[in-house]
């Protein structure tokens, strides 16, 4: 059941909604799309579906051309942020809906309604109308009804963001084991990256319409390939410096320099952006780390950490540290970076060193 996208692309009038891309999606995987807000995720998965028909390019499920293939006539389910359920049915009517429609028998409809409303945690639940659930509950109810289907591809568009913190974190760990025996190929659409590194499998970086990187999700966020990737990836953004390296050292545009990381021996001498993540900086020093004198512009405090705004030189960072900081917008701070934890990029964006990197890892 594997899906394949050729060169797919979508152009609406002048504007590129998707540029030429290939993928390859293989049966039983979970395949997150990452990318911010209006990057092409949910236009990338209307493809996928069939509700749009691509510019250029083909789609193969199973190896069969459905490039023009009605969505009806596939076997897709999907679920929006904005989740739908029939408000004048039942919970279990609504699970039902799509195996009705398919003519299934009733013996068979009412085992998989209940099997899915007992995973969902719905089966107190399957008399009351939709508008008698919680936010949360619907959401469930929208789920169900997609993996009763059985589809072979199921796309789920930012399905939780909508929903309460805590609901929200027990779903995140609930999808995955709810989908992972059934040999469906899974596409789920989030701006997190967070997020994706739960979800694990695979992640797609989309960035204006461009899928910029696509891979087992531990590769793609500790090698991204491009600084595009390593913003996507990050949140918030990786942040970044202009070095040379000459020699064993890293010099910086302010004078300072560094030890090279035993992993750059090999990396041609020359100017590079530096990369570095938010929560790598930090406000205590520590051997071997560098220090860069800063201003502090904007603290925001989400509870057991503090982020941290800082101008370097006109260089705008942040920095993620833990703990609630008592700190002065305007003040003068020392952050410190270890060497190893930087990201290398030439000047076309390309990376060119990163930490090492293991499968098991």
């Amino acid at each position: 059941m594997t899906l394949t996208l050729e060169n797919v692309s979508k152009v609406v009038g002048s504007e590129t909604h998707i540029h030429p891309t290939d993928m390859v999606l293989d049966p039983g995987t979970m395949n997150v799309l990452l990318g911010p807000t209006l990057a092409g995720k949910t236009s990338l998965m209307r493809l996928m579906a069939g509700l749009d028909v691509p510019t250029t390019g083909r789609i193969l499920w199973k190896g069969e051309d459905v490039t023009g293939m009605r969505v009806q006539d596939r076997k897709v389910a999907m679920v929006y942020q904005q989740f739908i359920n029939y408000p004048s049915m039942t919970v279990y009517e609504n699970i039902a809906s799509p195996m009705r429609l398919l003519g299934l028998d009733r013996a068979e409809i009412d085992s998989r309604v209940r099997e899915a409303a007992e995973l969902m945690k719905l089966s107190p639940m399957l008399e009351r109308k939709p508008l008698e659930l919680s936010g949360g509950q619907q959401q469930r109810c929208a789920l169900a009804r997609a993996l009763v289907k059985n589809a072979g591809l199921v796309l789920l568009d930012e399905p939780l963001a909508n929903l309460d913190y805590k609901l929200r974190e027990e779903l995140r760990a609930e999808i995955p084991r709810i989908f992972e025996e059934s040999g469906s190929i899974f596409v789920y659409a989030t701006t997190e990256p967070e997020e994706a590194l739960l979800l694990g499998g695979q992640c797609a970086t989309l960035w204006e319409g461009r899928v910029t990187q696509f891979g087992p999700t531990p590769r793609v966020y500790r090698q991204p390939a491009d600084m595009t990737t390593a913003r996507v990836f990050s949140d918030p953004p990786m942040n970044f410096l202009e070095v040379e390296k000459r020699g064993e050292a890293l010099h910086f545009g302010d004078g300072q320099s560094a030890s090279a990381p035993a992993l750059l021996g090999g990396l041609s001498d020359g100017r590079y952006i530096a990369g570095f993540r938010p929560n790598h900086l930090e406000l205590e020093p520590h051997e071997g780390a560098m220090a860069f004198e800063t201003t502090l512009t904007v603290t925001e405090i989400t509870g057991s950490e503090t982020f941290i705004h800082l101008d370097h030189h006109g260089d705008r960072w942040v920095g993620l540290v833990h703990g609630v900081r008592a700190l002065t917008p305007g003040q003068g701070l020392t952050a410190y970076l270890d060497p190893a934890h930087v990201y290398l990029f030439d000047d076309t964006g390309a990376l060119k060193q990163a930490a090492p990197y293991s499968e098991a890892a």
